[in-house]
């Protein structure tokens, strides 16, 4: 089986891995001996335009040969299920995936694939989503400047100030990085107002019209969906589910006054901020779900263990270089990576069973 991927102007290969050799003797039992290779690849799936990720990724595919001594070549798939197959087959040897694809995959190949590392997004290697209302008489206290957080597996409200930001990981409306790191946005038509975020119950949410993104965005509708569940409500019939289609969506809804609760990523009110300054004031956080793992890179199981390592170093390293940084920012907003745990993916592995996600 060949797969071709058309990234790129001419039409790309990936070819099949070599052969696993095994000698049996009494003096040497019988023993997988690790191919000799000659040359990897590695799958991506589009963010972007394919042919512009296809560009993109070669300056990584450079750094990873030269760093292995064997030539990586870089394919971008049409969608998840193309990068599933190929890691499964033995057709592609290392995988960029979503956290929700990573887990699908091992479920459909538990002995084939591993992930060597977790992707960290702006020194956080997990995120959330939000729930969004514009409703303030549903706060159990006044709306301030801040935004929720987990801190010692609670979700917590942090504070910040018409000066100073919330010290959380995502980068909230209203802050942009200055000389003098995070400072106030200011804009040719204003200032952006900070975001805002109130205690509030959850529960005021049944009988009322939620806008979600889509059935399949894990922060915009599964861990929210999740959690709403194990809170008692039920997400099918307690409230009224509406999709937006895209993040931007859900908060233009709120904006709009079409609908009262969205729920999204933190802090998807950024996207709306150059055209409504005061999105941040209007559209109010009330609350975030379980932490949801960044994206996974994962290997062949069956590749040499110092490989794997070695992998894992290179990328470390070029991420970590001006020109790796502004890469793998480019490609996936990829700031750096940190060694992955399985147990983190329990979660996702429970939102899969409860919505029937795996592919089977």
């Amino acid at each position: 089986m060949l797969l071709v991927a058309c990234g790129g102007s001419a039409e790309e290969t990936v070819e099949e891995t070599a052969s696993v050799e095994e000698s049996e003797s009494l003096e040497s039992p019988a023993t997988t001996v690790a191919p000799v290779l000659d040359k990897i690849t590695f799958g991506f799936i589009p963010s972007a335009e394919q042919t512009d990720l296809q560009d993109n990724i070669k300056p990584l595919m450079k750094v990873l040969s030269d760093g292995l001594g064997i030539e990586v070549e870089g394919f971008v798939t049409s969608d998840f299920s193309g990068l599933l197959v190929a890691m499964g087959s033995g057709q592609a040897d290392i995988g960029a995936f979503n956290t929700l694809g990573y887990v699908n995959a091992l479920n459909v190949f538990p002995t084939r694939i591993e992930a060597v590392a977790k992707v960290v997004r702006y020194g956080s290697g997990s995120y959330h989503g939000t729930f969004w209302t514009t409703d303030v008489s549903v706060c159990t206290s006044p709306p301030v400047i801040g935004a929720f957080e987990t801190v010692n597996g609670v979700q917590t409200l942090i504070p910040g100030s018409e000066t100073s930001p919330p010290p959380v990981a995502a980068l909230q409306v209203g802050w942009s990085f200055g000389d003098n790191g995070l400072e106030p946005e200011v804009r040719d038509n204003g200032t952006v107002s900070p975001g805002y975020a109130c205690e509030a119950d959850l529960n005021s949410m049944v009988g009322n019209t939620v806008v979600f993104v889509e059935e399949g965005s894990t922060s915009g509708y599964l861990y929210p969906s999740l959690q709403l569940k194990n809170m008692g409500i039920d997400y099918t019939k307690d409230i009224t589910q509406v999709f937006a289609g895209s993040h931007d969506g859900v908060i233009t809804a709120l904006y709009n006054g079409d609908h009262k609760f969205g729920v999204a990523y933190d802090d998807a009110r950024r996207t709306l901020r150059k055209t409504a300054l005061d999105v941040g004031e209007k559209v109010i956080a009330i609350g975030i779900t379980a932490e949801i793992p960044n994206d996974v890179v994962a290997v062949r199981s069956d590749l040499p263990e110092d490989m794997k390592a070695k992998i894992y170093t290179i990328l470390k390293d070029y991420i970590s270089t001006d020109e790796g940084y502004a890469v793998m920012d480019e490609i996936y907003g990829w700031t750096d990576i940190v060694p992955a745990v399985n147990s983190e993916f329990d979660i996702v592995k429970q939102a899969a069973d409860e919505f029937g996600l795996y592919d089977n």
